[in-house]
């Protein structure tokens, strides 16, 4: 049976040590700043961004949640974006997607400074990701967050099979270079590859961020193997479930995450740690 990987614990570990930093630079008289710009009502947008707010609010941070109503124009957007691209007071700007369709999320993304890029998403720093460049510069939270998972669980990467259903650039093309970066042999897959489970089963290491609920059953995971389930799906019943089936899974995997309690939390401790990290950055060096 599996040993369940806590995100919840080792996210309050994460902002306790998050939180010991933020306190080291408001010594300093340096307060990390971040802003997050959530467009329109989609309920769990909603909640995400609120979820952001608080938890930066209670760690010490200047935060702001900045609203526009679903109909904002692309320049009004693109104008905040700027604002907070000049504010020196902020240390990292994160545009909350879905994006209505009348908006360019790509010009909006690109339009961020590289180095307030809370999410990794700019192409200057996914660029330094891939090129696997030393110096610093932010990645996409959730693969950080993962990477952290696998750091504070002992899961050793080197040489290891690791394979990433989904190819998202939120989580599985950043989680791949990430993956490689640390010596890891990585097959990127998604929904659409032939014969799915004859890769999956080669997986010492196996992240699933497809979106389509109890996509990888117990036949399609190695015994022994690391699962990362990074799918959050709410069933017809309300229940929320990952993309791993996760009961029969945990009989046969060594280390899996749970879908709520797994990866999420560590998403968002990590969104508070490279905000810090980029506060650290900007004035120390």
């Amino acid at each position: 049976m599996a040993e369940i990987i806590d995100g919840r614990q080792l996210a309050k570990d994460v902002n306790q040590e998050t939180k010991q930093r933020v306190d080291k630079l408001r010594e300093q008289g340096i307060q990390p700043g971040i802003v997050v710009i959530l467009v329109g009502d989609d309920p769990a947008s909603e909640i995400y961004t609120r979820n952001k707010h608080r938890k930066a609010t209670k760690l010490g941070f200047k935060s702001i949640l900045k609203k526009f109503p679903a109909d904002v124009d692309q320049a009004t957007v693109m104008a905040a974006v700027e604002q907070y691209n000049a504010d020196d007071s902020i240390d990292g700007i994160l545009v909350q997607e879905p994006l209505p369709d009348q908006l360019d999320g790509l010009a909006i993304t690109n339009a961020i400074r590289p180095d307030k890029d809370v999410d990794g998403l700019h192409p200057l720093n996914l660029g330094k990701l891939y090129a696997n460049q030393p110096g610093h510069y932010p990645v996409a939270c959730t693969p950080r967050g993962i990477m952290t998972m696998f750091d504070r669980y002992n899961v050793d990467l080197e040489g290891k099979n690791a394979v990433i259903v989904g190819r998202s650039i939120l989580v599985g093309k950043p989680m791949a270079a990430l993956l490689n970066n640390a010596n890891a042999t990585t097959c990127l897959t998604s929904i659409h590859t032939v014969d799915l489970p004859a890769i999956t089963r080669q997986a010492d290491i196996l992240i699933v961020a497809a979106g389509s609920p109890h996509l990888i059953k117990e036949e399609d995971v190695k015994e022994g193997a690391v699962v990362i389930d990074v799918g959050i799906n709410r069933l017809a019943s309300g229940k929320l479930t990952g993309d791993v089936d996760f009961e029969n899974v945990s009989k046969v995997a060594k280390l899996i995450t749970p879908v709520p309690g797994g990866v999420g939390p560590m998403t968002i401790a990590s969104l508070m740690q490279q905000t810090v990290d980029m506060a650290e950055w900007r004035h120390n060096g």
